[in-house]
């Protein structure tokens, strides 16, 4: 008997002693896991063990899969998390009958998996591996291939969806997927808050609090779920599948380097179902829903036919041919609803308006019909005196897209900036006549101011050949005399090679106006050119102890013209980024920019491979190098830090709204504002600045160029820019003015914040004004001022795009006094988390992404 005991404990201690030293991915029926033993998937993404949750002092033990590859321990999937192990050791194993079973230390069953639900037989053989996609599965072979699980964790998730764990139902083998939140952050058992699909009419998926629907995915169209369009981006797939047998959804991630999660987090204020992404050693929060008051459901009344919209007062209105049940009551409450203007017939006496740019409504009690043709659903719902309206059941292609049938009030609908897809509202014939008769009576407005537009542009452009052609044919002239003076007898006598002459002979440069071009390629830059030469004397020929700056683009030298005014020659370097598109592109920009807060261009030399900018000179350089130099700082008081906050808003503004073409700068940092001899900031740099016509909103690139710790989320990890990227990259400006610190730093020590966390954590716990910069805090500071300016940066700097706000109103909330300001929300990606001061100091670094999708 002491032998075979000895033998045992020998057995156990190697046992223990192996699971721990060398990672196994698997366990057959006669092995088991307990204590700190545990299971690592085969190229070691995941682990699988016992835990007690972090902060959690009872004892309770619980089986967990969580990512063996970072720092943080992030559980994805708890097997017993009604039911903790109270008396350690928990142990592991695999029954006869090929169940998980979970023990604990009185050897009572805590928990054990569900029966096979694939008719595969597991008696013998069976055996449970760790993927690395984090699925634990129960297979009968031991391959873990998809044909001979019996049983697998994705079946049965908790709090997280895993790329290609399936959320929804599987009718064959009756399972239902759905993720629930945490009871709190130390209690794994199931919390209030549920994700989940709703069965009926087009796939929909929901988030519940308790048996409540607090939001709405909207109804797939075969192509999106129609509430949810930051589900796109390069390198993820989303897809919905909907037959017979199961309907659910589900995501990809082409690279497996790339960790991401959804989860059901119930610790939010009212729940949220957010996901994350793993940069630069922290889960970055990348994408949540609800983020407004407009995806909470229903929210402009349970009676329908009225949509919400965030970035209107009131947020509720109704639709076309629709006006509120209660219209004293609707601006404060629009819980009752619209109802029509004009009764309808039930017959030929009604039509159809379409509406284009709104989530689909509610579509789990509308009728489906799979093969019928939208005229054919046209004339279904004339003939249904309860039919409100239809639209298209699958947008994807294809002549047989089906159609959807509203026999209910519409709930739950938003509208969006960018078209989703038409939906036909059923009206009276004498509605649908007076908004196609307002809508004619538009276009003819528009088609005036078009022509109108056209006529000038053609007589300007006329007016600019004649120009352009006469300055050409003079300086052309003027070049020929050049040449002949030069190549006189006696004329060379004065002229030295172009690198040796210190201080060039200016009597053919005097004479010629900086505005004459001189070579090929400037003819379109449409602003003065300097010769050369006159660069040449202004610099000193470029000598070191001129210099000003040094760029990403090159470097600044200071600059004295021959009238004696002063400027800042911008020097492209030859090992530089920006080509001759990108420099032209500068230019352009600028010459059609005059605002007190931008920096002016006087004008521009190409000259061979020689290319330089000549701006007026600012004689306090650039803000960064005030807000983060220990001595320089204390200079400015808050009331100038204030000044500056506003000027730079202001030229935004400019830039935004109220400039001839809209611009885009898209590296908006504290070395890019420039203040000038009375502190005044001017927005500078201009290199990769966008400018967008018309009505255009947003633009996709694959070359994603600025600066680390500035752009926003949807820009570093999409490719997406708009006037909201240079918001939030604004949002981060004003926090480290009024902090004095980069965002690139870590505060917290404890926390490992950095300055877009740690102001976050602030404001929430309601000590805003601690961020402000040390060295003015005995400064008497308005601070009021200061706690504004911090919730007008948190935000610019939220997560959603859309939930910034626009320039306008960031003007008018920073300087006015009695403005109303929104609640702000949790801030989006901090990028630049890790890089080093190296790449840091260059001020642009590239980053160059690869679509998997067509967008």
């Amino acid at each position: 008997m002491r032998a075979k005991a000895l033998s045992l404990l020998l057995l156990l201690v190697a046992t223990t002693f192996f699971s721990d030293s060398i990672a196994i991915d698997s366990i057959d029926q006669t092995a088991s896991i307990t204590g700190n033993s545990t299971l690592v998937s085969a190229r070691g993404v995941f682990r699988l063990g016992f835990f007690s949750p972090a902060g959690s002092s009872d004892g309770r033990t619980y089986l967990g899969i969580w990512y063996a590859s970072i720092p943080v321990r992030t559980i994805v999937w708890v097997a017993n998390r009604q039911n903790p192990i109270l008396t350690s050791p928990g142990i592991l194993k695999l029954s006869p009958e090929g169940r998980l079973v979970i023990i604990d230390g009185q050897n009572t069953t805590v928990w054990s998996s569900a029966a096979p639900t694939r008719n595969i037989t597991t008696t013998h053989g069976a055996t449970a591996r760790l993927l690395d996609s984090g699925n634990f599965v129960v297979s009968s072979d031991g391959s873990g291939s998809p044909q001979s699980v019996a049983w697998q964790s994705f079946d049965y998730p908790t709090d997280t969806q895993l790329p290609g764990m399936k959320i929804g139902v599987d009718r064959k083998n009756r399972i239902t997927r759905n993720i629930t939140s945490w009871s709190s952050t130390t209690d794994p058992a199931m919390g209030s808050y549920t994700f989940k699909l709703v069965t009926g009419g087009l796939p929909e998926f929901f988030l519940f609090r308790g048996p409540t629907k607090i939001y709405a995915s909207g109804p797939w169209n075969g192509v999106m779920l129609t509430g949810v369009a930051e589900l796109k981006s390069p390198g993820y797939r989303f897809a919905v599948v909907s037959d017979p047998e199961e309907t659910y959804c589900t995501y990809y991630i082409s690279s497996p380097s790339v960790l991401t999660r959804f989860v059901v987090d119930g610790t939010a204020t009212a729940g949220q179902l957010q996901r994350y992404v793993w940069a630069h050693g922290e889960w970055n929060l990348f994408w949540y829903h609800p983020t407004d008051p407009c995806d909470s459901y229903g929210k402009c009344g349970p009676f329908g036919f009225g949509y919400c919209d965030a970035s209107q007062t009131p947020q509720c209105s109704c639709l076309p041919g629709f006006e509120p049940r209660e219209p004293e009551q609707w601006i404060r409450d629009a819980s009752s609803g619209c109802v029509r203007k004009t009764n309808l017939s039930c017959g030929a006496g009604d039509g159809f308006w379409p509406v284009n740019r709104m989530k689909l409504p509610d579509a789990t009690n509308a009728m489906v019909h799979a093969h019928m043709t939208l005229d054919e659903c046209r004339e279904a719902c004339l003939g249904n005196c309860n039919c409100r309206a239809y639209t298209a059941a699958n947008v994807s292609g294809g002549a047989s897209r089906g159609c959807v049938i509203w026999a209910v009030d519409l709930l739950d609908m938003r509208q969006f900036p960018a078209v989703v897809q038409d939906v036909y509202i059923r009206l009276a014939q004498s509605e649908v006549d007076a908004l196609n008769a307002a809508a004619d009576a538009a276009k003819r407005r528009r088609r005036r101011i078009v022509i109108a537009v056209v006529a000038s542009t053609i007589s300007g452009a006329l007016l600019l050949a004649v120009v352009v052609c006469f300055c050409f044919w003079r300086n052309r002239a003027r070049r020929k005399r050049q040449h002949q003076a030069e190549t006189a007898p006696g004329s060379q006598d004065n002229v030295l090679p172009f690198r040796a002459r210190k201080h060039p002979d200016l009597s053919s440069a005097q004479d010629q106006r900086p505005g004459e071009s001189k070579t090929r390629g400037q003819e379109d830059l449409d602003l003065p050119v300097f010769d050369l030469a006159v660069i040449l004397v202004a610099t000193d020929n470029f000598a070191p102890e001129s210099k000003i700056g040094e760029g990403g683009f090159g470097a600044v030298y200071l600059g004295r013209l021959e009238d004696g005014q002063e400027v800042a020659v911008k020097r492209l370097s030859k090992r530089s980024a920006q080509g001759v598109e990108e420099f032209k592109n500068e230019v352009k920009l600028i010459a059609k920019l005059q605002h007190r807060n931008l920096v002016r261009l006087l004008g521009c030399c190409i000259d061979d491979d020689e290319r330089m900018l000549v701006y007026e000179f600012m004689h306090n350089n650039s803000l960064d190098t005030f807000i983060f130099d220990e001595g320089k700082r204390k200079l400015l008081n808050w009331n100038k830090r204030f000044e500056i906050i506003l000027g730079i808003a202001r030229g935004l503004l400019y830039l935004h709204e109220d400039s001839r073409v809209r611009i885009i700068h898209r590296d908006m940092k504290a070395s890019n504002v420039l203040l000038d001899r009375n502190m005044i900031p001017k927005i500078s740099d201009f290199g990769i600045a966008r400018m967008f016509g018309g009505d255009q909103t947003t633009a996709y690139t694959l070359k994603v160029i600025g600066t680390y710790g500035y752009m926003s989320p949807e820009y570093a990890m999409d490719g997406l820019f708009s006037m909201k990227s240079d918001i939030y990259s604004f949002g981060v400006m004003v926090l480290e003015i009024v902090t004095g610190k980069k965002n690139r730093g870590f505060y917290d020590v404890d926390l490992d914040l950095s300055l877009l966390g740690y102001a976050w954590m602030l404001w929430k716990e309601g000590r805003s004004t601690e961020l402000l910069d040390e060295a003015i805090m005995d400064d008497s500071c308005d601070h009021n001022q200061v706690w504004r300016c911090i919730q007008v940066a948190l935000l610019c700097v939220e997560v959603q795009p859309r939930n910034r706000p626009l320039m306008s109103s960031v003007v008018t909330m920073l300087a006015g006094e009695n403005a109303t300001l929104a609640e702000p929300n949790e801030p989006g990606v901090n990028i630049g988390r890790g890089t080093s001061d190296a790449e840091w100091s260059q001020t642009q670094t590239e980053l160059t992404m690869t679509a998997t999708e067509t967008r």
